[in-house]
């Protein structure tokens, strides 16, 4: 999952018939015919989607039904099943049977051997957005799902669940819709037919098991849809722009270019054969999803972004995102544990290495770039201190193998967001380790791909001895630097590494953006005064105080958006994304009086530590910096 925007401003089957019988025995289960479920997008009411779900015959009493709690990707509680309305079991002759709902996303069913069915509505999660604030009351906007006239956002693992004893059984999705709809989906499908007025479309859908259910989202509606091949990879990209703000044609050049060069960087890792980019522009209304950011599948990626970003900004933006989750084709598609693996949907447990799911991920999305030559090395140079910025802002004694075993738990949670900061780095540091042993032939790119060969996506690593296996591919230095900085809890001395390489973090003035100052935060917010203002920092921010900003000036609307602590992260969100030439309008109050600011955004600067290369760099550090940077 990718949510550092956000987090930056605020903290061939063959199918037969279904007359089968269900029960629980292993033995069984590869026998099974696939559990039959159904979303009709054509009689949506109050809001509410209908689900119905029907799994044959039960030879239990009993059985026990869930939506999941927890997610792959997310790394929070999502609680799924508290979108639920009206559950209903149904038995062969029509009547109700009894339901017991045991906690917010289980429900029990009795006398199941009677089951015909489960019906039950589904209440969508980005119009519920405004009542509670990102990661509390809703899940995390891309991986929420959405229904409305002109659009369905759907991650299936918001409508569709499962039952305890068929965890591994096939399913059949029929999504009916209507005809004019567009349609776009990873997961296979197996027929697809109008109605005989010509008014809907019935699209049958396979999936071999739970798991692909939730990994495989769909976008249906008014949607924009380009196609490109990297490699031989296809690449589908699906666009919602509600006011066709923006087009999948522009977009599709800017993903094609990067995927491209990512195809390039990564080599022979190839792991799907085809690829699905989900974007959803938010509108900036009331109801429309403010969590914007990413969130991984092993194919796909849904990502949600404002649709108010100029073109330029919103082609930067996709490709740190974009890039980012089209690299988890690597890990954990490629290489994952058996938490991944055998991912339990209320009950999880958690890998202890993070550090490589979502750091090193992070890491190969910022290098590849200047490998490539999108960006110039001093643009790289910023984003790695950016990151040094915001890792030191968090708890840098933190072990980060026990973190990512108990992220749900506050104490480790609050500390999530350093897996995209500190996390990269750890890439870092291990890339140029190796770099170094192995006079610039192998680095973290090859290590990731010596990991793919022995294990795949189909067999998982055995969570703790993977350190150990990567000592013995590598290098002690690699063990060392992993059991004292990784495992234990001695923070990690940059410079040490950048020394290697020739370069030096040094007091200059650098750039930086219009909330913050080199990574430190120059907005805050007051529950107490239901306001959002400057920290006295702002007067170290060159565009703000050239525009006479002063600290604690309450920010009173943005381009017309008011900002209050409910639309904070949707306005700054935006703020966040500026780029130098865009008029800005901003209203502020100080001392009970408006001051109104009509300017044009230039570039801005702080003090702050910069990476530099030092003056008598060595020729073993050259070669090892070039081999870093392009090798």
């Amino acid at each position: 999952m990718n949510k550092h925007i956000l987090n930056t401003i605020v903290a061939g089957a063959l199918l037969v018939g279904c007359s089968s019988t269900k029960t629980g025995s292993k033995s069984d289960l590869a026998n099974q015919n696939p559990i039959k479920t159904s979303l009709d997008l054509t009689k949506v009411n109050n809001d509410k989607l209908p689900v119905v779900i029907n799994p044959g015959r039960f030879t239990t009493e009993k059985v026990i039904y869930r939506l999941p709690k927890v997610v792959q990707g997310t790394y929070s509680v999502s609680d799924f099943g508290k979108f639920v309305d009206d559950f209903k079991a149904f038995d062969y002759t029509g009547n109700l049977l009894p339901v017991n709902k045991i906690d917010t996303n289980t429900w029990e069913i009795n006398d199941a051997t009677k089951l015909d069915k489960l019906m039950y509505w589904v209440n969508d999660t980005f119009d519920i957005e405004k009542e509670g604030g990102i990661g509390k009351e809703v899940p995390f906007s891309p991986s929420g799902t959405n229904i409305e006239d002109t659009n369905y956002v759907l991650n299936l693992h918001g409508f569709i669940g499962y039952f305890d004893s068929l965890k591994k059984s096939q399913y059949q999705l029929d999504v009916v819709a209507p005809s004019n709809f567009k349609r776009t989906s990873a997961l296979q499908e197996i027929s697809s037919k109008v109605s005989d007025d010509g008014k809907t479309q019935i699209s049958s859908y396979f999936a071999p098991r739970y798991f692909d259910i939730t990994d495989n989202p769909m976008f249906y509606g008014e949607l924009d849809v380009e196609e490109f091949i990297v490699g031989d990879i296809k690449i589908v990209l699906s666009v919602y722009s509600p006011n066709k703000k923006h087009s999948a044609e522009k977009i599709k050049a800017t993903m094609e270019k990067m995927m491209q060069a990512q195809k390039s960087y990564l080599g022979g890792v190839n792991s799907t054969a085809r690829y699905d980019i989900y974007l959803y522009l938010s509108e900036g209304k009331e109801t429309s999803p403010k969590g914007f950011g990413a969130l991984e599948h092993h194919t796909s990626t849904v990502v949600v972004l404002p649709e108010s970003m100029p073109d330029a900004a919103l082609a930067e933006s996709m490709i740190d995102v974009v890039s980012h989750e089209f690299f988890h084709i690597v890990t954990p598609l490629s290489v994952h544990s058996e938490d991944v693996h055998y991912f339990d949907y209320n009950a999880p447990t958690f890998s202890k290495h993070l550090w490589m799911y979502e750091g090193v991920t992070e890491y190969f999305a910022t290098l590849f770039q200047v490998n490539k030559g999108l960006v110039k090395e001093d643009e790289f140079y910023a984003k790695i201190m950016d990151k040094i910025n915001s890792a030191a802002k968090m708890n840098d004694a933190m072990s980060f193998t026990k973190m990512s075993e108990n992220i749900l738990e506050k104490e480790y949670h609050d500390q999530y967001i350093n897996v995209y900061q500190k996390g990269a780095l750890i890439g870092m540091c291990i890339d140029i380790l190796m770099r170094e042993e192995s006079n610039g032939t192998r680095g973290i790119l090859s290590l990731m791909k010596e990991l793919s060969n022995k294990y795949g996506k189909n067999k998982p690593f055995v969570d703790d001895t993977l350190i150990t296996e990567i000592i013995e591919m590598t290098y002690p230095s690699v063990g060392e630097f992993l059991n004292k900085h990784v495992v234990g809890t001695t923070p990690i001395n940059y410079n040490a590494f950048f020394e290697k390489v020739g370069l030096g973090i040094k007091e200059s003035k650098v750039k930086t953006n219009y909330l913050q100052n080199a990574g430190v935060n120059i907005v805050t917010g007051s529950a107490k005064t239901k306001s959002i203002f400057f920290t006295p920092g702002v007067a170290d921010n060159s565009f703000w105080n050239d525009n006479g900003v002063k600290g604690g000036d309450v920010i009173k609307s943005v381009n017309g958006e008011e900002v209050t602590l409910t639309t904070v992260n949707q306005v700054l969100g935006k703020v966040f994304l500026w780029k130098p030439g865009i008029k800005a309008e901003v209203v502020l109050v100080r001392d009970g009086k408006e001051i109104i600011i009509k300017t044009t955004t230039t570039q801005s600067y702080t003090k702050g530590k910069g990476l530099e290369s030092n003056k008598n760099m060595t020729k073993k550090q050259k070669d090892l910096l070039n081999a870093w940077l392009k090798g």
